[in-house]
């Protein structure tokens, strides 16, 4: 069996579908993968994996219509060429002119994966609700034919049931990304100043804004605590600019640490690892700190409130709030007696619910059912 898998982004598509293009080359199928021109490392990844590489054009920020019907027509090229008889398509470019793209050539077997809502779904400003509207009714036009549509979380799943985006009937939940939990094995929690790790692309949605604000409040009473942030800057609208970030520096408040391919070594330096997120699929970070057996301080909120029970492996607070964040942020280093039974029953959540393993199992089915 054939199957492409279209994305965006080059560099996530090994950590974060390597391990399920692997299962399907495994279970015997002929796999393709399709995102933005990558680097020649991620091509041999790629390749490594056993899949093809086919690059394709797609500007993955851009409000541009005539790149976006350029990228529509590449990818309708492409599945007239590839013929597969099964099409992975995540994030949301990858999913509107792919699935525009099958219905266009009659392609029945079009699958949607909803790893999070982002930017668009966000209400504001007249840019942003203008996107907004167009987004939603893109959404609804490419999901029509579309086999499956697969959530990360309960709570995207019911959006887009509510807002007739998508057929009840065709729609599905996995846990996430999924976490190869050989791969980020428990750590023990080291030995120095309490430390709040934030990884995620350096966007305002992913509350790093509420991050620096609490973590000013937090050192004017605990003033060795670190507050560390790592990730890529961007180019989307709603991205934090390198003068901000800057300026967090100079004032003592955080530590930018920059951007890496291996997360894995700064999990297992810090304490608390800290996301206060508008809104996620199902944060893959978290899932990887779970796993090395860490205390999360996250969001009540879409797809992060799935990662924490309260008091239990961790602690939620409300998006935007930045004294809670901080009160909680100072629950942390007032209790550290506590951190390693929440350290633990993250692990076992991970374990019991997000094992890479199980997650790539029940794609799998969906998309074969």
């Amino acid at each position: 069996m054939k199957i492409v898998i279209i994305g965006a982004y080059p560099n996530s598509i090994i950590g974060f579908r390597g391990p399920l293009i692997s299962a399907f080359i495994k279970s015997g199928h002929e796999v393709t993968v399709m995102t933005a021109d990558a680097s020649v490392d991620v091509v041999r990844e790629v390749i490594a994996l056993g899949a093809t590489f086919r690059p394709y054009l797609v500007e993955r920020n851009g409000l541009n219509p005539i790149a976006d019907i350029r990228t529509l027509f590449e990818i309708k090229k492409a599945l007239q060429i590839l013929k597969p008889d099964h099409v992975l398509a995540y994030t949301i470019k990858p999913i509107i002119w792919g699935g525009i793209a099958a219905r266009l050539i009659g392609f029945k077997n079009f699958h949607a994966m909803i790893t999070g809502l982002g930017y668009a779904f966000e209400k504001g400003s007249f840019t942003r609700n203008s996107v907004n509207f167009i987004v939603k009714h893109l959404y609804k036009y490419s999901l029509a034919n579309a086999k499956s549509v697969i959530f990360q979380n309960q709570d995207n799943r019911q959006l887009f049931i509510a807002l007739g985006l998508a057929e009840s009937k065709k729609c599905y939940r996995v846990f996430g990304s999924g976490v190869d939990v050989s791969e980020y094995q428990q750590q023990a929690l080291p030995r120095q100043d309490t430390t709040f790790l934030l990884i995620a692309r350096l966007l305002g949605d992913k509350g790093i804004r509420e991050f620096a604000d609490a973590a000013k409040i937090v050192k004017q009473r605990y003033p060795d605590t670190k507050f560390q942030l790592l990730g890529p800057y961007d180019s989307s609208p709603d991205k934090i600019s390198v003068t901000e970030v800057t300026q967090w520096q100079a004032q003592g408040h955080i530590e930018y640490l920059g951007e890496t391919v291996n997360v894995k070594p700064f999990i297992e330096a810090c304490h608390i690892y800290t996301l206060p997120s508008y809104h996620e699929g199902l944060p893959r970070t978290v899932l990887e700190a779970m796993s090395i057996g860490r205390p999360i301080l996250t969001t009540d909120a879409a797809g992060c409130r799935d990662t924490v029970i309260n008091g239990v492996n961790g602690w939620l607070v409300p998006p935007r709030n930045v004294d809670e964040l901080a009160s909680r942020m100072i629950w942390f280093i007032e209790h550290p007696k506590q951190w390693q039974s929440m350290a633990d029953y993250s692990r076992k959540m991970v374990l019991d619910k997000f094992n890479v393993v199980q997650v790539n199992e029940a794609i799998s089915s969906i998309m074969t059912r």
